[in-house]
């Protein structure tokens, strides 16, 4: 009889694997590096975006759009007036240069009134933000309010008694139905700013003169040209209501459209009433882009 081996109740020994041969750098892929016989790639990083550059101020819609808009309604309006029958009273009151004698007129009354709300509402403004004077900015606010609460018509009518018929008279009553957006605004802008950069400026040896140029007016900017647009477009209003007094304007082909009853002159004064409000409208919006300081823009 054969006998059967003896079993052999020890483990079978496994070929232990054979250690990575490090590969030579002529194989390995860029930025691949061996650690302990491992190849590793770096994780490549994306370059970072170049700094964007500041927004652009004016862009084409809002130097074009308005100014379009503004010429369609023109031509639509001199086509229509051209081509409508104008009898002899129309045909006077649009002829003779005197369409165009009234739109300066109109723009000079609009030009001289916001000229002197600038004047006096903003170094007024500045003035009551002082500490010194604080205490009388609301009773001028007050005073400011019941000249504007006033209405445009009753406040001219007044005027008229006391300093006569002619366009001073209208210019003194836009003067004063319009300078309290511009005051109120100027007094808000400063007050807004913030204590601690006042401090800061003082602190760095800055004068209560170069602290007010340099720091507080910059930054009350937006809000005092934000009055002053309102202002313009207030003076552009009103300006329609010297006619009451002797002061011109488009208001004087308003009233002798309604007077003699002629549709045309009326439409045309209307017109050319809202154009010029809308145009500077959008001229104030430019200065009021071009001076705001670029760290206070929004967006």
């Amino acid at each position: 009889m054969t006998r059967n081996p003896p079993l052999n109740h020890e483990p079978s020994r496994r070929p232990r694997p054979e250690p990575p041969t490090p590969s030579s750098g002529k194989d390995r892929l860029p930025g691949e590096h061996d650690v302990k016989g491992h190849a590793f790639r770096d994780e490549e990083e994306e370059p970072a975006p170049p700094p964007a550059g500041p927004p652009r101020r004016f862009t084409w819609r809002k130097l074009v759009v308005m100014p379009v808009a503004l010429v369609i309604v023109l031509a639509i309006t001199y086509l229509w007036i051209t081509n409508v029958h104008l009898d002899s009273i129309a045909r006077n009151s649009l002829t003779g240069g005197n369409v165009r004698l009234r739109w300066w007129q109109h723009v000079r009354l609009t030009a001289i009134s916001t000229f002197w709300v600038l004047i006096i509402a903003i170094p007024l403004g500045i003035a009551l933000t002082r500490r010194r004077l604080r205490k009388g900015a609301p009773v001028v606010t007050a005073v400011a309010n019941v000249g504007q609460a006033t209405p445009a018509i009753g406040l001219l009518a007044l005027l008229v008694i006391w300093l006569g018929i002619g366009p001073s008279t209208a210019i003194i009553g836009m003067v004063i139905y319009a300078v309290l957006p511009v005051f109120s605004n100027t007094v808000a802008g400063l007050r807004a700013i913030e204590p601690n950069l006042i401090e800061a400026s003082r602190g760095i040896g800055m004068s209560a003169t170069g602290t007010l140029t340099k720091v507080e007016l910059p930054l009350a900017v937006p809000l005092i040209l934000a009055g002053v647009r309102t202002a313009l477009v207030l003076n552009v209003g009103t300006a329609t209501l010297a006619t009451f007094v002797g002061g011109g304007g488009l208001g004087d082909l308003i009233t002798s459209g309604i007077q003699t009853q002629r549709m045309p002159v009326l439409v045309l004064g209307s017109v050319l009433t809202v154009v010029l409000a809308l145009l500077v409208d959008w001229l104030a919006s430019l200065v009021e882009v071009a001076l705001t300081p670029r760290g206070l823009e929004v967006g």
